[in-house]
């Protein structure tokens, strides 16, 4: 069976100022993760159409993590490894999806919607009776819950950071309840790697890294809303632009060989 988990993720935001942040965390989290031959590289960043959810932005990813991985994976990997993201934004929804030539069994899908509300709706995300009855509701905070304590920065803890522009912040017990305004990030994860003997203890561990991942970057997307708060979407599709070309530039130089092999394979 493949692990479902549904987290829900609340921010002292209007989905509307999210769009901004959101766009603006990504792109500057991207470019701090990238250095010595891992991080994130853009492959391809245009518009897209859907005629469900009208247009949207198509991007592509290869994302370099192998000495992130447990040593259990290290040891199958090969040292240049990368896993592929595609993603559909079509906001306040978006389909994200995470592949791997290396390992074909993995298989990642994220769906997500954005809502004005403290985490209570049941099913925004339109999901079948039979996955509602196995998804597994995860409740993510923010403020009272801290990453890994090599990415911990005392500036960046919503329990101390107070807005200058907003006035928002620190974020104190029961905020979910009092503060105002307030959206959720509602995503839907679905993980499979269907390989006997590894299935359960894999699936675990990709739900166990999304759920840093959000942690952490929703974290950041509140702790530096005083730099992104009042762009505009082509502002902040500019700033995106300019990081995801530094982040590439320190790939390219860590791993020179490994970037130019996959584009003569790619060519061929």
């Amino acid at each position: 069976m493949v692990l479902v988990k549904e987290y829900r993720i609340c921010m002292p935001l209007t989905v509307e100022e999210y769009k901004i942040g959101q766009l603006y965390m990504i792109a500057r989290h991207s470019l701090e993760q990238s250095d010595d031959g891992e991080g994130v590289e853009v492959i391809e960043n245009k518009e897209c159409f859907d005629p469900d959810h009208g247009k949207g932005q198509y991007t592509e990813k290869r994302i370099h993590l192998s000495s992130r991985l447990p040593y259990w994976l290290q040891a199958v990997c090969p040292k240049v490894f990368y896993v592929i993201e595609k993603g559909w934004n079509y906001y306040p929804y978006t389909v994200t999806e995470y592949t791997c030539s290396f390992i074909p069994k993995l298989q990642i899908r994220i769906l997500t919607r954005f809502e004005d509300n403290a985490g209570t709706s049941e099913n925004c995300l339109n999901l079948s009776e039979e996955t509602l009855k196995t998804r597994i509701v995860d409740h993510v905070d923010i403020a009272f819950e801290e990453p890994a304590e090599k990415h911990y920065k005392k500036e960046e803890d919503p329990k101390f950071f107070k807005s200058h522009i907003t006035g928002r912040g620190p974020l104190v017990e029961g905020w979910r309840q009092t503060d105002s305004p307030m959206m959720c990030s509602y995503k839907l994860v679905e993980a499979s790697f269907e390989v006997w003997g590894l299935q359960t203890r894999v699936e675990d561990f990709i739900q166990k890294c999304i759920r840093d991942v959000l942690l952490l970057g929703h974290r950041q997307a509140f702790a530096w809303i005083d730099e992104w708060h009042g762009m505009s979407i082509d502002d902040v599709r500019m700033y995106e632009k300019d990081k995801q070309m530094e982040a590439n530039d320190k790939l390219r130089q860590s791993l020179p060989s490994a970037l130019e092999t996959d584009k003569t394979q790619e060519s061929n």
